[in-house]
């Protein structure tokens, strides 16, 4: 598809075969990047299955989308990532976020903060990992005068992502980061794993705007890139009753807001193919990552 915009994949391995068969067809169908998600507990381990892409792939970026450092301590994870910029060469990409599951704090005998404190310790944990990853020692994050020897990664500096819904979190990504992960997501449910949603309009467009303001007031000129995590994605003749169909199976959903906002791509390949350039145009978007199963669908989109 000739648009202004990449696509990433978030995929996990289910067996060596098919996961690096993922990654092959990943680079082949001309994904920028390979993410993989962190939940201590409920996913592979990211750096591990990154690593093992990294051996049959050339240009495709690897990375975390994103990394828990409410549980991950920041040398352990420099050194994750060092390595993984080395085994890669240079193809590494730090994903972090506050993490919002319980029970990746109560599986390790600890108790999930509160946001403000997950926030908190979440921007000094990106701000030590990466002066451990430029070879400074680091006092914070829970490290005293830790250095990181080796590995050196290649990349000087590993391109930052920060993932979030957080208004304070995005502010600071929009000044530091390379790119801001908008994911639509509310408050966590009860689960542990599921949220409320925000897809309205006027709720994408205040963040978007929130990123290009705090950009700007940190001096940023070109700002950093803004990412979608996609919901869902569904090739469909009548766009507006696969909507309906979406918002059947939940009640917090809106139709109108489900054909309007960038975390479900619904319609015809070409229709969502102008829903993508129309993102881009309106609310600044520069990136879509998508899941694993939506892989044929995103084929037939970039084919329109």
């Amino acid at each position: 598809m000739d648009a202004p915009v990449s696509f990433n994949l978030q995929a996990a391995p289910v067996d060596a075969t098919s996961w690096l068969d993922i990654a092959r067809r990943a680079e082949a169908d001309g994904f920028e990047m390979l993410l993989s998600a962190d939940h201590p507990g409920a996913t592979p381990a990211p750096f591990v299955a990154l690593a093992a892409a990294a051996a049959v792939t050339e240009s495709l970026r690897l990375g975390t989308y994103v990394v828990n450092l409410g549980v991950r301590d920041a040398l352990h994870t420099a050194a994750d990532i060092a390595t993984l910029d080395v085994v890669s060469s240079g193809r590494a990409v730090f994903g972090a976020g506050a993490g919002h599951t319980p029970a990746e704090w109560s599986m390790i005998g600890r108790t999930r903060p509160g946001i403000a404190a997950r926030v908190d310790h979440c921007i000094e944990a990106i701000v030590a990992v990466r002066a451990l990853l430029a070879g400074e020692t680091v006092n914070g994050a829970g490290l005293r005068d830790a250095r990181m020897e080796r590995p050196r990664a290649v990349q000087q500096p590993v391109p930052l992502i920060v993932g979030t819904a957080n208004s304070r979190l995005l502010r600071w990504a929009a000044a530091h980061a390379d790119v801001v992960g908008i994911t639509g997501t509310g408050r966590t449910l009860a689960d542990g794993h599921s949220h409320e949603v925000r897809w309205s309009r006027e709720a994408v467009l205040a963040q978007t705007e929130l990123i290009r303001d705090a950009a700007g007031a940190a001096g940023r000129r070109a700002g950093p890139r803004i990412d979608v995590l996609v919901q869902h994605v569904e090739i469909a003749d009548d766009a507006e009753r696969a909507a309906a169909a979406l918002c059947a199976q939940d009640e917090g959903l809106v139709v109108a807001d489900v054909l309007s906002c960038p975390y479900v791509l619904i319609g015809t390949a070409a229709e969502i193919a102008a829903e993508i350039r129309r993102h881009h145009d309106e609310l600044g978007v520069t990136s879509f990552t998508v899941r694993q199963p939506m892989l044929d669908a995103v084929a037939e989109i970039r084919a329109a």
